[in-house]
């Protein structure tokens, strides 16, 4: 095994462009190391033509490596320094693993001022832009195919919070992060914000990052993550693909805006089949989906600690455990979230202090990616980014 060890730092040479610094070494097993003209040459000069994403640190580009691969060529920008510490994590993170349901990074380039990952293309793009997008899409999203994606992205994160050392809780899992293969396979992808944790913590404090309506309350509002933040994410995702919809869509009438609350709604009025999405035309198992809803209930649930584990998600996702014998209480809701913030907000307003505070909108497909500072409180400043841009 190779390992490689860098060290990003700014170069003083005014004849060329300003380099990324990150002051920190990192180790870098089994990734391929491209050049950038190998990489320029493989998406013909960055073209246009070639471009399939976008996102808050950079572009993505489809390109034909020289041994014939079709990649996914991930280009940092060079105007985000905050983007670079979430280009060496994601190195550092998806370097040393390797599951079905995680998308598998090919290699990437350090050369001079560029910084770029390059992935396996997944032909199917992204949950976000197929099954909830108002784009056209010629994806048939049966109910087959629905349950397997729903299984394969928990087997990915299960794999993620128990089988590797340490743990890695992803903080962004949301269906614009989950890439389908030709074969209509989940991959887990965009590991830019994910955090080690030590088996030995119970939790680490952290600024809170991620997309608001996936964020569980307890980071939101004090910053503190553990695998249950995940879970919560989770949870929001697994509610989206069996309804075809996103969490959030201003766009409906009041009491149908957020979808989680409207589940919970629904649950205690024991109609949750009234939300599996109409696009299947009833064909599908009803008991089946109920309880892939009923499950959705389980991981966001307001107390985190009430949240099943990812294995036994799995094993209730599959019928090896029983949903039915366990007891669902409410989940942690965005309105609830936002009221909170809204009385934090007008108590500043009352109570004069250095914290500044910005108020943040969901969008109707996705929702905004936000980050920021936390203390042991729930005074917060939210900054509101581009839509489904990563924080």
């Amino acid at each position: 095994m190779t390992c490689f060890s860098f060290l990003f730092c700014r170069r003083d040479d005014s004849s060329k462009n300003q380099s990324f610094e990150v002051d920190e070494e990192f180790d870098v097993h089994n990734v391929k190391f491209y050049t950038y003209k190998e990489l320029r040459t493989a998406t013909e000069d960055f073209s246009p033509f070639n471009k399939i994403g976008e996102g808050g640190f950079g572009s993505v580009y489809k390109g034909r490596l020289k041994n014939g691969n079709i990649a996914a060529i991930k280009v940092l920008s060079a105007e985000s320094r905050q983007g670079v510490k979430e280009f060496v994590t994601e190195i550092k993170v998806i370097s040393e693993i390797e599951h079905e349901n995680l998308v598998k990074l090919y290699g990437c380039c350090v050369e001079d001022n560029h910084r770029i990952l390059v992935y396996n293309y997944l032909e199917n793009n992204s949950l976000a832009q197929t099954l909830l997008g108002s784009g056209h899409s010629n994806i048939q999203f049966s109910w087959k195919i629905r349950s397997k994606i729903c299984i394969g992205i928990a087997r990915g994160l299960a794999f993620l919070h128990e089988e590797v050392k340490p743990y890695i809780v992803h903080r962004d899992i949301k269906a614009s992060n989950i890439l389908l293969d030709r074969d209509l396979t989940p991959k887990i992808s965009d590991f830019g914000l994910a955090k080690l944790i030590p088996a030995n913590m119970t939790h680490v404090s952290t600024r809170v990052a991620g997309t608001i309506g996936y964020l569980a309350p307890e980071y939101a509002i004090r910053g503190q993550l553990t695998r249950k933040a995940d879970i919560y994410g989770f949870g929001v995702l697994l509610i989206e693909i069996v309804t075809g919809r996103c969490n959030t869509n201003t766009r409906l009438p009041v009491g149908e805006q957020y979808l989680l609350e409207r589940t919970w709604e629904l649950y205690e009025r024991r109609e949750l089949v009234a939300l599996v999405d109409d696009l299947l035309n009833g064909d599908f198992d009803a008991e089946e989906a109920c309880r892939y809803l009923k499950i959705g209930l389980l991981c966001t649930q307001d107390a985190p600690k009430l949240r099943p584990s990812m294995s036994s998600v799995v094993k209730m996702l599959t019928g090896e455990k029983d949903v039915n014998e366990r007891k669902i209480t409410k989940p942690g809701l965005i309105s609830d979230f936002m009221d909170l913030k809204v009385q934090s907000s007008d108590k500043m307003k009352s109570e004069p202090k250095n914290t500044s505070y910005n108020t943040f909108s969901s969008s109707d497909r996705d929702n905004s990616t936000m980050s920021s500072g936390t203390s042991a409180s729930a005074t917060m400043t939210f900054n509101t980014l581009s839509n489904d841009q990563s924080a």
